[in-house]
Formats: structure tokens, sequence, C-alpha cells
């Protein structure tokens, strides 16, 4: 399981809790039953909920439990804090408190039953939160907000508490924000600030105030939801509501762990469907996420590594640092959409400028070469000794008068650059306060990304203070590595969304005739023999060689005669993981000496190694192709994954793979071939020809739609090798295993 210091649940775990309280497992889809249709053929939803949460970050009414305002006490604090934001707002407080007739001057009601009127939210300021919940699903409450630790984050006594009072909060039909979250959504936004915003959601409060410090320097936040341990809202629901939110331009999170895998990659698609950009910082890079399973795709595929390219299914900008997500978010949310993805690095040093043009092709951007007409304009303000063909150098003197404002211009009008990027390694007053204010000017002016690395160390330069950050259209990075990474983001979200088809619109919701034949091959809890894993192949239209199992050397030289010379023999049995290494495959072989031989060689290991047989398998020899590896396991988040990579006997030493959560389509699989560093073996390499890529791409969709079927029952499965001839000729499985759960 993915782990996090507040307790989140797998969705498999997620689903027993909801069954045990009674209730189908099946979720609510836009606050109605979840009907069949809205269910993918692995039985998981294919939409969410859109929570309204207006009234629990905008309440017009709200109540303290455990309201104080004695001196010392931990709640005076808390009331005091929250009394001052309902002021700014404009909502109405209720103390609530069993022997205090005030508080801070407000009557307070001695129980929730006494409140004047239905509030909107209770903000709950007591240690067992539990015996208050029923009271306020009496009063009819929408929102609770729970502050209490001592929950999920604390062990296993902790984690019973959080059940039940998960269990509570479905029984009352309230909405909670926690428990173990603070005073972040009650913080002072500011509102004199324009253009779209960044909405923050953190699981830990500490980690989102470097962005919601940003407004100290001119970006805007509209929310920040502190997640807590999510014992019911979870990040899926707010991804959700800040994607219907007009002013969010764009979303910035911090994610320890996942509650619901189903329901975070819902709300993912939500988001891209609106094109609304996800910044995330997601903790877990280093755990083991090491498993014990037989195939190699159950050990190539760690925890982590399904969790990022789940993120990069649904364009979800993955980032490492609190840094860069303040920068990637602030560039997201000011930067209109790019006109073109040519990128010019501006500078007045030519050493500078040939540092930053280098590392921002080796992240991946295009620095086009400006073509001859717009060198020979640009030359006519900057000497002709200088080059102009992309960095631009200037070289220093044409910033200090008219020249520089017409370079400028003259770079952002050439419509293959959409990106501007100037570095100013240090302040050279009065010609970086010029420069930086012909930068300003000239992004108030284009609708094109103009972005300033403003490399002092020192950061009180007027140029910077006032001239950069006083600007709502530049965007002004410390590093060049920060500014680089979050043009690329950009660029690529952008990219993403153009050409984004929700995979949920064309997922199968009814089993194929396949899924019928197949369950009759599985058997719960064993793994099945190559002969069993091929008819489980086979069900789902895989090719797979000509084969026959055989009992007896005579019986094997038949068949041998049958499938066709050579041949290549296995021994069969639901115990063997790695024949290879146990001397039980027998390859070329040309003879029926040969066969005979072979068949006494493979079934005298089996009996010195203990191996229990169901025959050998006497096989079509198949030669001429690029073994692959292709695969389905089960992860604890997410469900059914699917593998694909560079196969063979070296598959875990080359341990070069992609992995996808399905449903997906045709395009993904090509990706994930894209990002093998083995890939051109598949495109034909020193004189071989191409590999058949369409029918690579084939097996690989049906062997997600065999985990989709299969996924409650499927708990391995491993085509290794896959063998893809060359085009036009297909795709054979050589191999299979499969582990049922």
């Amino acid at each position: 399981m993915l782990g996090s210091t507040h307790g989140t649940l797998t969705t498999d775990s997620r689903r027993a809790r909801v069954v045990a309280c009674g209730e189908q497992p099946a979720p609510a889809v836009h606050g109605r039953p979840a009907e069949p249709d809205d269910l993918d053929v692995s039985g998981r939803p294919l939409y969410c909920e859109v929570p309204d949460l207006d009234r629990l970050f905008r309440p017009e009414s709200l109540a303290v439990i455990g309201a104080s305002d004695a001196e010392g006490r931990p709640n005076t604090g808390i009331t005091r804090r929250l009394v001052d934001w309902a002021g700014r707002v404009g909502a109405r407080l209720h103390p609530v408190h069993p022997s205090r007739p005030s508080v801070f001057g407000l009557p307070c009601s001695p129980t929730v039953a006494d409140l004047p009127e239905q509030v909107d939210l209770a903000v709950l300021l007591v240690a067992d939160p539990l015996p208050v919940i029923e009271e306020l699903a009496q009063a009819k409450v929408k929102f609770a907000v729970v502050f209490a630790s001592g929950f999920a984050e604390t062990g296993d006594e902790g984690v019973a508490a959080q059940a039940r009072l998960t269990a509570a909060v479905e029984r009352s039909g309230l909405r909670l924000l926690g428990p173990n979250t603070n005073l972040n959504a009650f913080e002072r936004f500011r509102d004199d600030l324009d253009g779209p915003a960044i909405a923050l959601i953190t699981q830990s409060g500490h980690q989102g105030r470097p962005v919601f410090a940003l407004q100290e320097l001119g970006v805007r936040l509209s929310h920040w939801a502190p997640t807590g341990n999510e014992a019911d809202l979870e990040t899926a629901d707010f991804l959700s509501y800040f994607a219907e939110r007009p002013e969010v331009g764009v979303i910035a999170a911090y994610v320890e762990g996942i509650k619901d895998g189903r329901a975070f990659l819902l709300a993912a698609d939500r988001c891209a469907r609106r094109k609304v950009p996800v910044v995330a910082v997601k903790v877990g890079r280093t755990e083991a996420g090491a498993r014990t399973a037989a195939s190699h795709t159950g050990k190539l595929t760690g925890a982590d590594a399904v969790v990022d390219a789940a993120l990069r299914q649904y364009g979800v900008i993955r980032v490492d640092g609190l840094d860069e997500l303040q920068d990637t978010a602030t560039l997201l949310a000011r930067a209109r959409p790019p006109r073109a993805d040519g990128v010019v690095v501006y500078s007045i040093s030519g050493g500078t400028g040939a540092h930053v043009a280098d590392l921002a092709a080796g992240a991946g951007l295009r620095l086009p070469v400006l073509s001859e007409a717009k060198q020979a304009e640009l030359h006519q303000w900057i000497p002709e000794y200088l080059s102009v063909a992309n960095p631009v150098d200037n070289g220093g003197h044409p910033v200090g008068d008219e020249r520089g404002p017409r370079i400028i211009r003259a770079i952002l009008d050439d419509p293959s650059v959409g990106v501007l990027i100037c570095p100013v390694t240090g302040p050279f007053p009065p010609l970086s306060d010029r420069l930086a204010q012909d930068l300003v000017d000239a992004a108030e002016r284009t609708d094109k990304l103009v972005c300033v690395v403003w490399g002092s160390p020192v950061g009180t330069e007027r140029a910077y203070r006032e001239v950069l950050l006083g600007s709502s259209r530049v965007v002004t990075f410390r590093t060049v590595a920060n500014c680089v990474s979050a043009v690329r983001a950009y660029l690529d979200h952008h990219r993403f969304v153009d050409g984004y088809r929700s995979p949920f619109d064309e997922a199968p919701r009814t089993p194929s005739p396949s899924s019928r034949k197949a369950r009759a091959l599985l058997r719960p809890g064993q793994q099945l023999s190559e002969h069993e894993a091929k008819q489980l192949l086979r069900a789902y239209g895989i090719r797979v060689p000509r084969e026959q199992l055989v009992t007896s050397a005579a019986a094997a030289v038949r068949a041998a005669g049958l499938v066709g010379y050579p041949v290549v023999m296995k021994a069969s049995g639901a115990r063997i993981a790695h024949k290879t290494e146990l001397g039980l495959v027998k390859i070329g072989l040309t003879s029926a000496s040969q066969v005979r031989d072979a068949y006494r060689e493979l079934t005298d290991i089996a009996r010195y190694e203990d191996i229990a047989l169901d025959g050998v398998l006497v096989c079509q020899m198949v030669e001429r192709g690029v073994e692959m590896v292709v695969g389905a396991s089960h992860d604890p988040l997410f469900g059914p994954t699917v593998t694909v990579g560079l196969g063979g006997v070296l598959v875990e030493v080359l341990r070069d793979t992609a992995v996808r959560v399905p449903p997906f389509g045709e395009e993904q699989v090509r990706g994930m071939c894209a990002e093998l560093r083995g890939r051109a073996l598949l495109d034909g390499v020193r004189g071989r020809p191409p590999a058949d890529l369409d029918a690579l791409v084939e097996v690989v969709l049906r062997v997600q739609r065999m985990a989709l079927e299969l996924g409650d029952e499927l708990a391995e499965l491993d085509v290794n090798p896959l063998m893809v001839l060359p085009r036009g000729q297909g795709a054979v499985a050589l191999d299979a295993l499969v582990v049922c759960r």
C-alpha cells in the first residue's frame, strides 16, 4: 500500500469498508446511486461526483464547538482567529460551550441543538469528535472540520478510531474535513490581486506555506484545502471541485498518500477535460514497493512507478520540491496558451546565453535557429560580431537605450517563438533596471510567455522587487533549473490537453465473450502451467506458437513432426517460474533423436529438482523478432496495471519497462513504447527490419482487456518473451506465466 502519515485507504479496503456499513459498494455518481452503465467491466466507477463545497469555504454561518476565550487555553487562539475570519468574510459565528454564556462577546449556545439557526459549517475544537457528529447530523449541518489528532497517523488504535469516525460521518450525511487538519482553509487571502488563481491542496499544512506566501509576490490564491487524514473529504474531491471554479487557473497539491486510486484518476481526468493544470508534489519516490511476485512484471513495477505513470496519464505535473511547486504553478496560472513551442534565450552575455540555452535544450525544449531575415533585423541594433541565431546575445549596451525594447519586440514577433527566457545573473543598475522595465512592457503587449531568471542571491534590488514582481504578466524565477522545468511543464501541459480524450468515455462496460472462456481456465490461489497460461492468452486472441503437450518421448517425436522442425521443447508445470535457469528449455531441435533425448533430459531434471510436470511442450520455433515483455498485475491502490518492456532472459537486468493504469487507448500504448530506452530496437537496427509495432500495440490492448475483466481473479500475468516479428508479420507469445488471486 502507498503509505501516508495520514492513514490513507486502498481502493479495495475502502470498498470493503462500505460493504461493512451495510451499503452497496457502487459509488454515488453526481449525488445519485450508480447505475450499471456508470461502472466499467471491472466494477469500478467511470464518473466522479463533484461535491458542492461552496459553503465549506464560504459559509454564511458557522458554529465553533468547544469555543473558548479563557486565557492560556489552546482553543482560545483558534476561536479568536475564527471570529476574525468570520468577520472578514461576512459569516455569522456561533460559539458552542456547555458552561459559558458568551465567548469574545458573542452569545454562546450550550449544545449544538441550541444553535439559533441551521449552520453551514461546524468547527470542532474537541478531543473526541465522534459524539458530536450525530448531534451535527440532527441539526442538519452541511460541513464539519475536525482539528483533533490521534487518529490513523498514530497506529492501529488510531486507525480503528478513524474508522469509527468515518462510519459515523457516512451515516450522518454531512461532509467532514480532517481529522488532523488545521486552520489553513481560514487564512487571510488577498483580494487585491487579479488574474487566474492558484487553488492549494495539502495533506500537510506546513508544506503549503511556501505556495501560500506567493501572495506576497503578487500571485493570487483562491483556496487552501488542508485535507489532513481524509476520513471523508479527500484530495480527489477538491480536485473535482476546483476544476469547476472559474477563478482557478491552476491547482497546486502536496500529496502524501492517495486515499482512493480510481477517485483520484477520475478527478484528474475532470481537470484534464477542463484544461485546468494540476502541479503536485507526491512523496514516496524512494519507498521500497518491492513484491514477492513470481513474475517479472510484479518485480519490475514498484508502487511509485505506478503512481508516476498514473499521474502522467492524466496530465498531472509531478515536481519534487516545494520551490518547483511554487514556480511551476505560478507560470501556469499566469501564462496564456502558447502560440508556438519555440524558446528563445535572450541575454546581455554570450556565456550566460550559451549556458542557459544548453540547459534548456537538455531539458527537451526546442530552441529554433532564427531565420536569416530575423537575424538581419536584430543586427540593426546588435553588433554583427555577436551571435543572434538563438541564443541572442546583445552585448550589453543596447539595453540602455531605445534599442532594447526593439530587440525584445522583434524576437516576440517571430511566429516560431512562443517563449522568451531572459537570464539576468546579477544586477547591474541602471541597465538592469531598464532591461527589467523593457521586459515588463513587452509582456504587457504580447500574449506570448516572457520569463526572467533573476540570479542575484540578494533579492532586494528595485528591478526585482518593484519592477518584475510588480507585473502579473512576467514570470520571474530565481534559478534557471526551475525556469526551464516550468516552461517545459507549460508546453507539455498544453500539448496534452489540446489532444486529450478521456479514456473513461471508451472504457468497456460489458464483459467480452473471451472472459467466460478464460474464467474456466483460472485456478484460485494457484499458478498456471505454461500450457494453461497460453490457453488463457489464446482465449483473448493473443497468438501463441503451434505446440502440443506430450507425456512420452514417442508422443514428443510425433508432435515434432506435426509442429514442424526445428522445434523447442519445454517442461510444463504449475510450479516452474524460470525454466531457462533450471535447464528446462531445449531449442533448435532438428531430428527425432534430438527430440527423444531432450524429452528424457527434461523429465530427469524435473525429477531431480522435485518439480511436478503436467507434460512437456513441443513448440514451433519462432525466430527473427524483438523480444518484449507484456504483463499485468494488481496494484493495491489503482487495481489492474499493464506493463510493456524489453523482454527475454535479461528482463530483470535491463529493467526497461513502462506502465499504465487501465483504461487507456492505443495512443497511450504507443507512448509506453516511446518511453523505453531500447525503443530503437523496434524501429530496426544494424540491418534488422522494423518490428510490427501495430501488433505489439494490439497485444498490449488485449492484455489490458484481460486485466480489466479478470482483474479481481488475476494476480499477475507475464508474457515473456513476446516475439514481435518484422512489420506486417504480427507478434507471438512464446512463454507466459499466470498467477491467480
